[in-house]
């Protein structure tokens, strides 16, 4: 059963409301954990993996993060490279400030500059250190905004939560700060410690972030760390296969090659509908997918795979019933050069066109053909 609600409704009559979001990066971690099971035989439970090793963090502060989910963009690499995260919360807090709200408000800079040791984090009052030492003294999270008035009017946090979403409304925030300064003059407040917390909350309150929206997805971002740290190869065939980030196939494939992981060619014997590991002499290698030819679809991939392995050009000719543009595609991508060795592939495509004639509704004229292409290749 379904039924239909706005998110303003959904709040009215206590239901609780929650995003799922498809993150195509979930899929590609997948593959990699499948590619690591298939080829090394280990079994890696993500979830179980410690949120302290030091080889991630080495490879996130070294910015060389393409790939990972949330840390990949410009931006965020040259953020993570003066952040230098250590923990795992330093994620939580580099995903909340690289947000159009913070980075509009120059919220970054006095962070960095507390973070670095260039100048002392400005804690405001000494009853709010624990909740802004965090954070170098700049408000970044809801939850922080929420203490924070908690703290000052002395009053519950569910109270405080119902005050913050005032924050956004022009007029309640108007209704807001009044009875926030005279509140927090009863309970001993002086005005400039007033009037700075004042400025604080509408200059962040509306731009800050849920901290366990940041904490969801600080999770893979660490993860997909984790993997490109330990297992690149697998990492980038996952990638390669599901294709979640914003960078093209060919910086991913460069990315590889950096990584000193070996790009194996197309193989009509060996390619997989997806990008898949295979283990060479001197470490990995990733096989280059059937499923990137330009105009091959679903069908003739399940036909090319069921009828594996094949002798050569001709075998494959006369079993694989497959387009002539694909075939020819198939030969000038190099799919056929490990069969015929000693043709290059303009001879090929002269072959399959020969192939092609031969291949009418008489078998007799497709096994001359056959054996001709067999003896020739």
């Amino acid at each position: 059963p379904m039924s239909q609600w706005d998110k303003d409704d959904v709040e009215s009559v206590g239901l609780l409301k929650l995003d799922i979001l498809g993150v195509r990066m979930q899929s590609a971690m997948a593959h990699a954990l499948h590619e690591i099971k298939r080829v090394d035989k280990k079994s890696i439970p993500l979830d179980e993996v410690a949120l302290d090793d030091a080889k991630t963090f080495t490879l996130i502060r070294s910015t060389k993060t393409l790939g990972v989910f949330q840390i990949e963009s410009p931006g965020q690499r040259e953020l993570i490279g003066k952040f230098a995260p250590e923990v795992f919360n330093d994620l939580i807090i580099d995903i909340s400030l690289f947000r159009p709200g913070p980075v509009k408000s120059d919220m970054i800079t006095p962070f960095l500059n507390a973070r670095q040791g260039w100048r002392a984090p400005r804690l405001i009052h000494p009853s709010l250190y624990e909740i802004l030492v965090e954070t170098e003294g700049v408000v970044v999270f809801h939850e922080q905004v929420i203490r924070i008035i908690a703290t000052i009017a002395g009053i519950s946090l569910a109270q405080a939560e119902s005050y913050r979403r005032l924050l956004n409304d022009p007029e309640g925030s108007v209704e807001f700060y009044p009875w926030f300064a005279e509140r927090a003059s009863e309970r001993g407040y002086s005005a400039d410690v007033i009037n700075e917390v004042n400025d604080v909350l509408r200059a962040f309150a509306s731009f800050g972030f849920c901290k366990a929206h940041a904490a969801a997805f600080a999770l893979p971002t660490y993860q997909s760390a984790w993997l490109k740290s330990h297992y690149p190869a697998h990492f980038l065939a996952g990638l390669l296969t599901h294709d979640p980030g914003m960078y093209p196939k060919r910086l991913l494939l460069d990315e590889a090659r950096q990584l000193g992981v070996a790009l194996l060619p197309l193989s009509i014997n060996s390619s997989a509908n997806e990008y898949q590991v295979e283990k060479i002499s001197d470490g990995y290698g990733i096989r280059l997918a059937l499923s990137d030819i330009s105009g091959i679809n679903e069908k003739e991939i399940t036909e090319i795979i069921s009828g594996r392995p094949f002798i050569d050009l001709a075998d494959f000719v006369y079993r694989a019933r497959i387009s002539q543009p694909i075939v020819e595609n198939l030969i000038l991508l190099g799919a056929f050069d490990e069969l015929h060795p000693h043709a290059n592939r303009r001879d090929l495509l002269l072959h399959y066109a020969e192939l092609d004639r031969w291949s009418g509704p008489s078998s007799d004229q497709m096994s001359l053909a056959l054996l001709s292409g067999s003896s020739a290749g």
